[in-house]
């Protein structure tokens, strides 16, 4: 079987902020990211539709060779993975597999929090699908999870608008009503690979002593030990230090807002489900 790149999917653009740790921590391996930004953002879309433009994507990676996929996409990895991992994965050849960016960042909460009152900023989708509270009490029940729908903040960051002062509004208004939920707080998950780009935005309105944690790294490490668990699978992955950018959308409007989240020029090619 040949070996193909590893795919990295997300509604738009968040997914590059895992991609970036990918490279990081993992840079031998080829990685093929794929940005729906024609149908973006999944946020407030139902679990319906999040699993058929997931699907949709995933299969595509699949046929461009990758045998593992990331779901570099919070509303992905919950109203779509465990369904993709469950009913369709058996259509496709028995190696593929694809995992999401929730379970390794829960997985590992309890070191950061001594209080064990953890809060999470995601968008809506992910907020009503309980996914954090589940999975963060299947390793840790006796964690207390606060939840805080976050719905402007991925407009905000791709347009590029974060600088603003109308951002820092709402910002400061998420916040207040996350830590309005118990002053035991003491532990804030990004739950949206967008969300790293406001993290200087977050520092103003966030007091010094909580945690701030994005996913990219842990995600990155959790890839990188999965990895070495799974050599039959790893064998399967490219090995050129090379990275594609794909979009459904115009690639010149995606060029633009990958820089903000890359850090540097991005070119991509425009793809067809």
């Amino acid at each position: 079987m040949k070996p193909g790149p590893i795919g990295v999917f997300d509604s738009g653009y968040g997914g590059l902020t895992v991609l970036k740790e990918f490279a990081k921590k993992l840079p031998q391996y080829d990685y093929y990211y794929l940005g729906d930004n024609a149908r973006a953002p999944y946020g407030s879309r139902s679990f319906d539709t999040v699993y058929e433009y997931t699907f949709e994507c995933v299969n595509r990676l699949f046929s461009e060779g990758c045998h593992l996929v990331i779901l570099a996409c919070n509303t992905a990895s919950a109203k779509a993975l465990r369904t993709i991992q469950q009913k369709d994965l058996n259509r496709f050849d028995s190696q593929k597999r694809v995992l999401g960016v929730i379970r390794p960042t829960t997985e590992i909460v309890q070191q950061y929090t001594q209080t064990n009152h953890v809060g999470i900023f995601a968008t809506s989708g992910t907020v009503s699908s309980q996914s954090y509270p589940i999975e963060i009490n299947k390793f840790y029940p006796e964690i207390m999870v606060h939840q805080e729908a976050c719905p402007m903040w991925v407009p905000l960051v791709e347009n590029n608008e974060i600088a603003n002062p109308g951002a820092d509004y709402f910002v400061q208004k998420h916040v207040d009503a996350l830590l309005s939920k118990s002053s035991k707080i003491d532990t804030i998950i990004l739950g949206c690979t967008h969300y790293p780009i406001l993290l200087n935005q977050l520092r103003k309105f966030v007091p010094e002593h909580i945690k701030i944690v994005s996913q990219g790294e842990i995600v990155a490490n959790s890839l990188q030990d999965y990895l070495l668990r799974h050599t039959e699978l790893e064998s399967l992955c490219s090995k050129n230090a090379q990275i594609t950018f794909n979009t459904t959308d115009f690639p010149d409007n995606f060029d633009k807002g990958a820089s903000i989240f890359w850090g540097t020029e991005v070119k991509s090619k425009h793809i067809l489900l």
